[in-house]
């Protein structure tokens, strides 16, 4: 069974790091591009940052500079280090998996498998 896990998650302070994982099971990525996305109370679900499967990278202009996009060699786990985290960066994080681009990574609808989210909250 094809499958996306996500873990990491927790309240951090603000300026504060964490780092999220998505493991894939069932499946490995050199095929496949793997985006995170999150989602704030009230907002609608925004991509975050993206890896093709040749390992190029995409950020929201929100995050760049702070946040880091990652996989490891053996292409089942994709990070993503979130570093100088402001409290504009509450959300539930999802990763998801398309085909091998990363071109138009925001749109939800070209994800064919979804994690269950993570919970990150950034809060004196």
């Amino acid at each position: 069974q094809l499958q996306l896990v996500e873990s990491g998650g927790g309240l951090v302070q603000p300026g504060g790091s964490l780092r999220l994982s998505c493991a894939a099971s069932g499946f490995t990525l050199d095929y496949h591009a793997i985006g995170w996305f999150r989602q704030a109370p009230g907002k609608e679900r925004e991509g975050v940052s993206c890896i093709s499967s040749g390992g190029s990278t995409n950020y929201a202009d929100s995050v760049k500079g702070r946040f880091t996009i990652s996989r490891d060699n053996a292409k089942t786990t994709v990070y993503l280090q979130m570093n100088s985290l402001k409290p504009e960066d509450t959300a539930v994080y999802y990763c998801a998996a398309r085909g091998y681009s990363c071109s138009d990574y925001g749109r939800i609808s070209d994800y064919h498998y979804w994690g269950q989210g993570t919970q990150v909250t950034v809060s004196s």
